[in-house]
């Protein structure tokens, strides 16, 4: 039995629903700006001993012309002189929160955006360096040094020079390559294109590649997304991620673009979601969860195995013991039981380091609640299980009493086979496994009624509904 033929598109349908992503918890939509730079530094220098590692995130917002469906922190430029300012503010960042974190070790570093390859691979050089002279950047055979890529800004030589740099690991952002949809969303990329960019890729050394699909896109078919399928495929990445467009041109000005008359309609995205992991099982791809597969020998399904996948900003990773650390506009930290960002817009985080400050906006301090529920929430979305007894030792609590407004909301999942509960464990089923987000808000306080009077005001650009999430499928 296929792993589609398990999850019937009527299950599927049926908890369509928005929902946080649980990159963290409490989510970026909670942080206030209550939280200061004095409390950054604060968390900063409270590693404990030894000094938890770090993974550090890069951001740089830059891309040459905007994509319809993106809803990141993106500057639409030619500009390499913007560029150049923005690696020298960089490079202040890092002198400037470096007396921070001296005795921590960079274990894992990656470049986000936007679109990182905007910097030409000397200027990413350059950024890499500053981080080895500044930070204690680790030169062990795991480090994971990683950044995504858009293959039609790129040339043999860059991969090269990225192999030298220290990256071995890149994530191609390729959403679908027919050329009707990509024409639909202003991203067009030829097959050649992609697949010479992953083979240059290899060639250079770089054998862990990562593919981001979309599914849900304008014009998108059954046929169209099972031909993109295939060509992926055939070029064997160790991972890929297989996104759900969400469609929120209430917030993001450029969906606006979009037609909504363009969009497949829901039965048609539970068919595009099921034919990609008819796919990819077929193919030996491992569901990793939240959208992710790997391949069996990938670090990921290895984490998984082991019981150490971890999930934050950056999504799924084998780090679980490091702090996070975001420089760059618009980044996230999360250090101890902190949670902070940098300033969202470009002038006012440039203004910020020019002055010489640590440019955080906002973020929160988790509460012992806030803990115990990120726990678990953890392990549903990495592990698929939690430990009743393992969490009652942890936290000093009775489970199901603490939690006996989830237990009421576990019940119809549990009928409906998501997952299996008693009193000494929760388990996901495999069907279920497809639907972590809609177990994992049971055990959201903020989703349920009567939210703390702290979160009585939202943060900045957050709303008060469930629009500002995606939709599960």
């Amino acid at each position: 039995m296929t792993a589609s033929q398990k999850v019937s598109a009527e299950l599927l349908s049926r908890y369509d629903r928005p929902g946080p992503r649980y990159t963290s918890y409490p989510t970026a939509p909670h942080f206030t700006a209550d939280f200061d730079a004095d409390q950054f530094q604060r968390f900063a220098l409270a590693a404990g001993s030894p000094a938890r590692p770090l993974s550090l995130y890069v951001h740089v917002p830059f891309c040459s012309s905007p994509c319809l469906y993106c809803g990141c922190n993106r500057v639409i430029t030619h500009s390499t002189e913007r560029a150049a300012a923005y690696v020298n503010r960089l490079l202040r960042e890092i002198e400037l929160i470096a007396p921070l974190f001296r005795d921590r070790e960079v274990v894992q570093l990656h470049f986000g955006g936007g679109t990182p390859n905007f910097l030409r691979p000397v200027q990413l050089e350059l950024l890499v360096e500053s981080v080895a002279r500044y930070l204690h950047l680790s030169a062990d055979a795991q480090r994971d040094f990683s950044i995504e890529i858009d293959p039609r800004f790129t040339q043999p030589s860059d991969f090269l020079h990225l192999a030298r740099i220290g990256f071995n690991r890149v994530s191609f952002g390729v959403q679908d390559l027919d050329p009707e949809v990509q024409r639909a969303v202003n991203r067009v990329q030829t097959v050649e294109q992609t697949c010479g960019a992953i083979e240059a890729c290899r060639a250079a050394g770089i054998e862990s590649i990562n593919v981001d699909l979309m599914y849900g896109l304008p014009r998108q078919t059954l046929e169209s997304f099972r031909s993109t399928l295939e060509a992926v495929i055939a070029v064997r990445p160790a991972r890929l991620a297989v996104y759900g467009y969400a469609h929120l041109p209430q917030l993001f000005k450029p969906q606006r673009r979009i037609r909504a008359e363009d969009l497949p309609d829901a039965a048609t995205r539970i068919a595009l979601l099921s034919a990609a992991i008819d796919s990819l099982s077929e193919a030996g791809y491992r569901y990793v969860g939240m959208d992710h597969f790997a391949l069996a020998d990938d670090a990921l399904v290895r984490a998984q195995e082991q019981g150490t996948l971890h999930r934050n900003f950056m999504g799924y990773t084998t780090h679980a013991g490091c702090d996070l650390l975001g420089i760059g506009a618009s980044a996230i930290s999360h250090l101890g039981e902190s949670f902070s960002q940098n300033r969202r817009q470009l002038s006012e985080w440039s203004d910020a380091i020019d002055a010489g400050h640590l440019p955080v906006w906002r973020g929160l301090v988790r509460d012992q609640d806030d803990r115990i529920r990120a726990w678990v929430i953890d392990r549903i979305m990495c592990q698929g299980e939690v430990c009743v007894t393992e969490a009652e030792e942890l936290f000093g609590i009775d489970f199901w009493t603490y939690f006996a407004e989830a237990r009421k909301c576990l019940a119809p999942l549990e009928a409906d086979h998501l997952a299996w509960v008693c009193s000494s464990r929760i388990v996901v089923t495999p069907v279920g496994r497809y639907l972590l987000r809609v177990l994992a808000a049971c055990f959201d306080r903020y989703l349920q009624p009567g939210e703390p009077a702290r979160m009585a005001e939202p943060a900045e650009g957050a709303r008060d509904k469930p629009e500002r999430y995606s939709k599960v499928v």
